[in-house]
């Protein structure tokens, strides 16, 4: 929720005051002006918006569970079948070729000698 105070919106800082009168006379202004003015709104505005909302909410949950979350997972069955022909590829080509890569490399040692 959006809660703002007077003090919020209208601070005075430490040393410089305004007169008390002056002073409550704004926060009543301020508080009674907020209050009135978010009812007359709401009124005005209330039953529309929820509508709008309501609407696009309803068309949002709609297209999740009858497009979306069905695409997905269709998506990720045809995808399955995808990586395993992918993986039988790679470890039937690719992992000879790399072991013997492995096995060749295997034998070079490095030594480093520092010179003085």
């Amino acid at each position: 929720l959006l809660q703002i105070d007077f003090e919020d919106v209208i601070a005075e800082p430490e040393g410089t005051h305004s007169f008390d009168g002056i002073w409550k006379a704004s926060f009543t202004t301020f508080t009674v002006t907020k209050y009135w003015f978010y009812r007359l709104l709401s009124a005005i505005f209330g039953i529309p918006m929820a509508l709008i909302w309501g609407i696009y909410f309803a068309i949002l949950s709609f297209l999740h569970i009858w497009a979306v979350v069905p695409c997905i997972r269709s998506y990720l069955i045809e995808i399955q079948c995808i990586s395993r022909v992918y993986s039988i590829c790679i470890h039937t080509f690719c992992d000879p070729l790399f072991e013997a890569m492995g096995k060749v490399f295997s034998s070079i040692r490095a030594t480093v000698q520092k010179e003085i």
